[in-house]
């Protein structure tokens, strides 16, 4: 089924507790994939940023920074370089929480994400599942 841009924006809007996996991969060895994985198994509602647009269990993996309404959390599978173009984008997002998942951890945005009133979580959205924690 295509959506229109509009009704793109209508359905996104009508969604709560989004989670954004920023650093989504194809590769289903990588822990950005099986995350994925997990969070639709759960029922989360998830959308996704990646280096490549593709597929991980019907959720459409993009590559465009668009700034979506509701995102509740930003799940980190970038390392600490590669997070600073999005810097501005996730505060902009203006989540309640960004996880900063194993091999992420970046005391700087850290510092900026909890003055902006977000919290910066350093954990693993895997064990944070599996442990029904999330």
């Amino acid at each position: 089924m295509l959506l229109h841009l509009t009704e793109f924006n209508v359905l996104l809007t009508t969604m709560k507790a989004i989670t954004l996996v920023l650093g989504a991969s194809l590769n289903p060895n990588k822990y950005s994939n099986i995350a994925l994985k997990r969070l639709s198994e759960r029922a989360i509602k998830i959308l996704a940023i990646g280096l490549r647009k593709g597929k991980v269990n019907n959720i459409d993996i993009i590559t465009e920074k668009i700034v979506f309404e509701n995102i509740d959390t930003v799940t980190l599978y970038l390392n600490p370089k590669r997070q600073e173009e999005y810097y501005n984008y996730i505060l902009k997002l203006n989540p309640r929480r960004v996880i900063f998942n194993p091999g992420t951890e970046n005391f700087e945005f850290s510092k900026m994400l909890k003055e902006k009133g977000i919290k910066a979580e350093v954990a693993c959205t895997l064990v944070l599942l599996s442990t029904n924690q999330y």
